[in-house]
């Protein structure tokens, strides 16, 4: 078992382990959660499979187009985290998908009404009036994004009790699509039961899910992880819920 190895060890690992690109298998058999009910990839590759022109905005490393089975003719990703951006071009090399590099603010560089369809897994930020000016009228926004409160079981572990989320409630991103000239047409939420095995998950999940705990390192939170480590050990797990939304936005 993973815990039977000592604290130093298990996080020493996690901090040598890589963590570019947005997948998550160097978790396998040590953290689970529990997927959405409405199926984002699948729905994606449908919506890919039906348009002319597609953009993926934060595409990570590119996992989710990797896998469309019907790409568009034209298929392009953006990418801010300069690490993720060689590995995005290369996963998405074999469904044609081209990959533009960006910087942290709007404009997109592409000319208005450039796309069918605007998506986006977790999105840092969502630039809802760069988003409507590159649609095309009747075009469709669909974009699976964090919640508020996201594994907060997590971040207060580490940091202690903090002051109810302010930000990603799926009511502001209605109101924001709404101000930028589109039209809501689906909006759904999930609670997510996630589940860690062993404080080398728990460090490797922080290094990668930087918003969790702003401003992570070992060396500056090793009390709270040598905490949270014998806990985990005494329980067998630690439990938290990551909080999803589902919405899809359409310009008028």
């Amino acid at each position: 078992m993973v815990t039977d190895r000592g604290f130093d060890e298990l996080v020493a690992e996690a901090e040598a382990a890589r963590v570019e690109g947005w997948g998550f298998s160097w978790l396998a058999g040590r953290a689970t959660e529990e997927r959405p009910p409405w199926g984002y990839a699948r729905l994606v590759g449908a919506r890919l499979a039906a348009v002319d022109a597609a953009l993926d905005i934060d595409t990570g490393g590119g996992e989710v187009l990797a896998e469309v089975p019907a790409p568009p003719p034209l298929l392009v990703a953006t990418e801010a985290w300069p690490p993720n951006v060689p590995v995005a071009r290369r996963n998405l090399r074999g469904v044609g998908g081209h990959v533009v590099r960006v910087g942290e603010r709007p404009p997109l560089p592409f000319r208005d009404a450039a796309f069918d369809l605007v998506v986006s897994r977790h999105p840092v930020d969502t630039w809802w009036d760069e988003v409507a000016r590159v649609l095309r009228p009747g075009g469709s926004y669909l974009s699976q994004q964090i919640g508020p409160g996201t594994v907060r079981e997590l971040s207060e572990a580490i940091l202690g009790p903090l002051p109810p989320p302010e930000h990603r409630h799926p009511e502001r991103a209605v109101a924001a699509a709404e101000a930028a000239g589109l039209t809501v047409v689906d909006l759904r939420t999930a609670t997510l039961r996630t589940v860690f095995h062993d404080i080398g998950a728990v460090v490797w999940f922080l290094r990668k899910v930087v918003w969790t705990v702003p401003g992570f390192t070992v060396d500056g939170h090793r009390a709270a992880l040598r905490r949270l480590d014998e806990r985990i050990r005494a329980e067998g797990r630690f439990v938290a819920h990551a909080r999803r939304f589902l919405i899809e936005a359409r310009r008028r």
